[in-house]
Formats: C-alpha cells, sequence, structure tokens
C-alpha cells in the first residue's frame, strides 16, 4: 500500500493524465476518420456530378446510344483512385477499369438504389440520377474504404508508441512537481520536530515560495504555537502563584504548631494559637476549593444544576449575608427593591457569583463609604449592578482584573485574606451562563461591576 502523500499524488497524477490522453487518443482517431470520410465523400460527390455532365454530353453526340456515350466519358475522365459506374437500371453500361471485380459490381448496383452519398462497411459511393432520352440513368462514383484504413491504423500504431512514453514523462514530471511542490511541508515537519515545551516561542517558516495553501498552513500551526505558549506560561504562572498562596497558610499553620508544642503553654495561649490554627485552615480550605472549581472549570467537568429562583430573592439573601463585614468595615451597604424577576439557572454558583462581587466591593470601599446592589430587567437579559464608593481601579489594572491570582493592591488583599481567585471566578460563572461581566472604574470615584446575563 501506497503510504507516502507524494507517491500518492503522483499515482493520481498518472492515472488522471492516463485516462485524459486515453480519451484524447480515443476522441482523435474518431475526429479523424470522420474527417477523412469526409472528404473522401466530397471527392466523390464531385467526380459523380461531373461524371454526370459528361454522360449527358456524350448523350447528345452519340444520338441516344447510352452504352456508347458511357465509354466515352469513362475514356476521357482521370481518376485518382475512385471508380465511376453508369447503370441502366441494375445493367451495368459502363464502368472505369478499377471496377474490375464481382465484389465492387455489386456494391455499385446497391448503390444505384440510393441516394446521394452512401456509406458501406467496403466501401462510400456518391450517386447521381438523371433522365436521358425519356429513360433514367445512375451515376455512381465509389471507392473502397482501405486508404482511410491504412491511414487509421497508422495512427493508431504512432498512439500505441507515443502513448506509454507520454505517461512515462507524465509519470516523472508529476513525481517531480509533488516534490518540489512538498518540500516546504517536509521543511514545516522538521521544525515542528524540533519544538518541544523550552522553544515554543519558535515559529514554522514555510518559505517565500511555498504555495497559499501551505502558508495558510503554516499560520494557522504558528497561531496554535501562540495559544499553546500562552497556555503554557498561564499554567506555570497558575502553579506558582497557587504553590505560593499555598505556601503562606501552611507555613502559618505549622509555626503556629510549633510554638505552642515548644513548651508547656497555659490554656488561654493553646486556644489562641488553635483560632489562629482554624482561620488559617479556613482559609486554605477555601483556597483549595477555589483551585478545584477552576480545574473542573478548565476541564469542561462542570455542569450547571439548571432551576428556576427569583433574581430579587437571591440578590436580597445575599446582601443579608454580606451585612455583618460590611457593619465591621463601616460600610452602608443597599439592596435596591426589585420586583419579582424569575430566572433560570445554576442559583448556588450564580449565589456565589454575587458574594464574590459583594465581598470585593465592601473591601476596597473605605470606612464610610456606600456599596449599592441593584437589578435591571432588559427584554432578553438580566443585569446585576454592584457598585462602590472605593478608590476606583487604576486604567492599566482593568484588563488584568479578572486574571487569576492577580491582586492590584497585593498587600491589602493579602491583609484582608483574598488569594487573587473572586473575580476569575466570577467570570468563569457569568460564562457558563453565556453571560459576560464588565467593569466601569474612575479612580478615586469607585467601580461598578456589571453581570448580564440572558434570559
Amino acid at each position: 500500500m501506497i503510504r507516502t502523500l507524494r507517491a500518492r499524488l503522483t499515482v493520481w497524477y498518472v492515472a488522471f493524465f492516463s485516462l485524459l490522453l486515453l480519451a484524447f487518443s480515443v476522441l482523435l482517431h474518431h475526429l479523424v476518420a470522420r474527417a477523412l470520410e469526409r472528404r473522401l465523400d466530397e471527392s466523390l460527390t464531385v467526380e459523380a456530378n461531373t461524371a454526370a455532365a459528361l454522360l449527358a454530353d456524350e448523350f447528345k453526340e452519340m444520338h441516344g446510344d447510352a452504352a456508347v456515350a458511357a465509354s466515352e466519358v469513362l475514356a476521357d475522365l482521370r481518376l485518382s483512385g475512385s471508380t465511376v459506374a453508369f447503370l441502366d437500371g441494375s445493367r451495368v453500361l459502363g464502368a472505369s477499369t478499377a471496377i474490375a471485380g464481382g465484389k465492387l459490381v455489386d456494391i455499385a448496383r446497391r448503390a444505384a438504389d440510393a441516394r446521394n452519398i452512401v456509406a458501406q462497411p467496403e466501401a462510400h459511393a456518391a450517386v447521381v440520377r438523371q433522365r436521358l432520352g425519356g429513360r433514367e440513368y445512375v451515376t455512381v462514383a465509389l471507392q473502397p474504404l482501405d486508404e482511410i484504413a491504412t491511414e487509421l491504423a497508422l495512427l493508431r500504431r504512432v498512439m500505441v508508441l507515443t502513448l506509454p512514453f507520454a505517461i512515462a514523462l507524465a509519470g516523472i514530471g508529476g513525481y517531480w512537481l509533488t516534490r518540489r511542490n512538498l518540500a516546504p511541508l517536509a521543511s514545516m515537519a522538521e521544525q515542528a520536530r524540533r519544538i518541544t515545551h523550552s522553544n515554543l516561542e519558535t515559529r514554522l517558516d514555510a518559505g517565500a515560495a511555498a504555495a497559499e495553501e501551505l502558508s495558510t498552513l503554516s499560520a494557522s500551526f504558528n497561531e496554535l504555537l501562540t495559544r499553546l505558549g500562552q497556555s503554557f506560561e498561564n499554567m506555570r504562572r497558575f502553579v506558582g502563584d497557587a504553590s505560593h498562596e499555598l505556601r503562606t497558610p501552611i507555613s502559618i499553620i505549622r509555626g503556629e504548631a510549633d510554638v505552642a508544642l515548644a513548651q508547656q503553654r497555659g490554656a488561654a495561649e493553646y486556644k489562641q494559637a488553635l483560632a489562629l490554627v482554624l482561620d488559617e485552615s479556613r482559609r486554605l480550605s477555601r483556597l483549595v476549593d477555589d483551585l478545584l472549581n477552576l480545574a473542573r472549570a478548565d476541564a469542561g467537568r462542570v455542569k450547571l444544576r439548571v432551576e428556576e429562583f427569583y433574581w430579587n430573592d437571591l440578590l436580597a439573601e445575599c446582601c443579608r449575608s454580606a451585612q455583618s463585614l460590611a457593619g465591621v468595615r463601616g460600610v452602608v451597604l443597599e439592596c435596591a427593591p426589585h420586583d419579582d424577576l424569575a430566572f433560570r439557572g445554576d442559583e448556588e454558583l450564580l449565589h456565589r457569583m454575587v458574594m464574590n462581587l459583594i465581598d470585593n466591593a465592601i473591601r476596597d470601599t473605605p470606612e464610610g463609604g456606600r456599596v449599592t446592589v441593584s437589578l435591571e430587567s432588559r427584554a432578553a437579559a438580566v443585569a446585576i449592578r454592584i457598585a462602590d464608593t472605593g478608590a476606583g481601579i487604576a486604567p492599566e489594572v482593568v484588563p488584568h482584573l479578572f486574571e487569576r491570582f492577580y491582586r492590584g493592591d497585593k498587600a491589602r488583599s493579602r491583609q484582608d485574606g483574598g488569594f487573587g481567585l473572586g473575580l476569575a471566578i466570577v467570570k468563569w460563572i457569568a460564562e457558563l451562563h453565556n453571560g459576560a461581566v464588565e467593569v466601569a472604574s474612575t479612580p478615586g470615584a469607585g467601580s461598578t461591576f456589571t453581570v448580564t446575563l440572558p434570559r
């Protein structure tokens, strides 16, 4: 079985070219045969008309003796391989010497019963009928097809001899063209084999002489390499950031345990150490849950538990849950009332999305500030808007807000217990419901996050 693309293309090219040559040869043979027969028929027609005209003249001169007139005409005719015969009914009045042989005489008699051009397997004949002296005479000019058959046989021999050479040349040329045009593909394959995880920045070069299709393939592969490079970079950064985030609570837990066990302490000191360990354990558990959810989201293994609920009830519940944090930080949390608004989606995930946005807004709003949660019903979508009166977000930070482990103010976020995963989870949950999240912020005037979900 042929396995290489070069050989397959060559075989298909040779097969197609062979069929094309064969069809052309058959067509050429047919056209040449038709042309030779047409030329023969035209020549016989001229000879038959000429002989008939001469017979009419001689018939007048011989005072109605048709046999003598036919002999005179035949004596004066100059024929080129054809035969002319004059017939009175089925009786042959006269014929050129080339009609010698009963076979041609029979052909002439059969032709006399026809009109105009007669094509028979052995010969072609032209017939002219005329009335002289009250009787009908037939002039027949005929010629065997031997000469045409000889010429066609020569044409067939030429075809049989030249076709193999033409097919062989087509095979050689097809192989050379295929190899030449597929050379950039072989070069690209060699370049691709040298690309590993350590040099993903390398790009394929199809060459200036490459075909447009190969250039498109090279560009598409380079785009794939770019996406792979970005994915590897994101994965490396994700692993590094996750390791860093996990190391901090683990170090605190281990440090507190070491200090508590270093010497005998009172119940109050053990209780304080255990409380700190408990807080860090909860923080660590929350981080692990976030990482697990994002890993499942990346793997496409999260399935929505779709059910019907009311957005106004969900937002009211979120505001009640966040009131304690807002009170501790001295922030006013307002939840704008709204009529019942039914929606179908994963209520648990959407609850978490709203809580993440409210939590971020409260943490980024200074004491005495205000956080407003509102709901807007549109024709084909629902918009959830969380606005705060905090310090706002710098323009250069906005494009990175939804990246994992990204912090606009790393020191403050770490102190408040954030991991830089909240907004990434918000974006994931919104996109999981075919929605989107947008942010509008003015430094010093606060920020507004808007989640739009199709109804």
